[in-house]
């Protein structure tokens, strides 16, 4: 009959098995003899009686099993790691890339404390730490903090109040550019087996612009060409035409095209009629119609064959009269946390 492996037992099973196994010798029975009883070996026996003897029956107690909790790092090791992530980026700490991997922690960890950890437990760090993987949001590094912080607590709330006393609608504006090899979003396949679309080898595009208020209007424009002047002074016009008697508060970027000296010239005349307000440069986070441009990259271009510059453009007009007549869905563009202040 073969033995069981007493290593194989719960620790419990074991601690049980040492204490017996100790007295029994202590009783006076041979450890070759209580070795073979109890299925281990007489230099275990050896050293569980040199542990008794040493510091008594609390040497014998079953210790946990299986991989220690807490890892090589200390708590406030742990503390330091999880605040560089938060507080800095790998390029800031000398580190030749710039988006925090399972393979940056460990080099952070191994250059900070000298603790050489696998990726799989930089991993269950990270978990524990309450990280998780996510795309990170790009920011111009030209991007004024004291100017957004300026905007939101005194520009902003300044616009809205003055809109108040004019009864002013407050729109807010942007442009972008349409391509038709543009493609967001992931089809199902097999492993291994890469699904393929079929679409044009053409490469056409089409521009648009748009203005959202935290109402749920929607205003749109798309056309042909590169934005300009002309372009954008027409959107003005069509703007200001369809929502009179109302003024027009509009909000956009410091693109030159907004700037420019006809622009100023034109607003000043109609200055009963339009005021234009720009958002501090390099924060296009801050635009709630920015959502809107996104949205209509993934539903209406990226979800949508075109195969010429008449379809995509008739494909993203349908896509936005459909936004049009749904003002809650535009309303929600204004739910994001950077651009909540924009919701009241």
């Amino acid at each position: 009959m073969k033995t069981k492996d007493a290593r194989s037992l719960p620790s419990v099973a074991q601690e049980a098995i040492r204490i017996k196994a100790v007295k029994a010798v202590l009783s006076g029975k041979s450890q070759v003899e209580v070795a073979a009883l109890f299925g281990v070996t007489r230099q275990a026996l050896g050293k569980w009686i040199k542990r008794f003897r040493h510091k008594g029956q609390a040497a014998l107690k079953a210790k946990r099993q299986g991989r220690p909790k807490g890892g090589a790092l200390k708590a406030w090791q742990s503390a330091q790691i999880a605040k560089s992530v938060i507080d800095k980026t790998p390029d800031q700490l000398k580190f030749p890339f710039y988006l925090w991997t399972r393979e940056a922690v460990a080099q952070l960890i191994e250059q900070r404390f000298r603790l050489q950890v696998s990726v799989w437990t930089v991993g269950r760090y990270l978990k524990r730490w309450g990280f998780s993987p996510q795309k990170p949001i790009r920011r111009a590094i030209e991007r004024n903090p004291q100017a957004v912080k300026l905007w939101l607590e005194q520009e902003y709330p300044a616009i809205r109040r003055q809109a108040t006393t004019e009864k002013a609608q407050i729109f807010w504006g942007d442009e972008m550019g349409l391509r038709s090899d543009h493609c967001m979003g992931r089809s199902f396949s097999k492993k291994g087996d890469t699904p393929v679309i079929l679409t044009s080898g053409q490469r056409f595009g089409c521009n648009m612009i748009s203005a959202i208020t935290n109402q749920g209007r929607l205003n749109f424009m798309v056309f042909k060409g590169h934005f300009n002047t002309a372009v954008f002074l027409a959107f003005l016009k069509r703007l200001v035409q369809h929502h009179c008697p109302h003024k027009v508060f509009l909000i956009v970027d410091r693109h030159r095209a907004h700037r420019s000296a006809k622009v100023q010239q034109w607003v000043s005349k109609n200055h009963k009629h339009i005021r234009l307000f720009y958002l501090p440069g390099y924060s296009p986070e801050l635009n709630p119609d920015e959502l809107l441009n996104h949205d209509i990259k993934r539903n209406a271009v990226g979800r949508n064959r075109a195969f010429n510059q008449s379809e995509l453009m008739r494909n993203v007009r349908r896509f936005l009269f459909a936004r049009k007549r749904q003002p809650h869905r535009v309303k929600k563009y204004f739910h994001k946390e950077t651009v909540q202040y924009a919701a009241a």
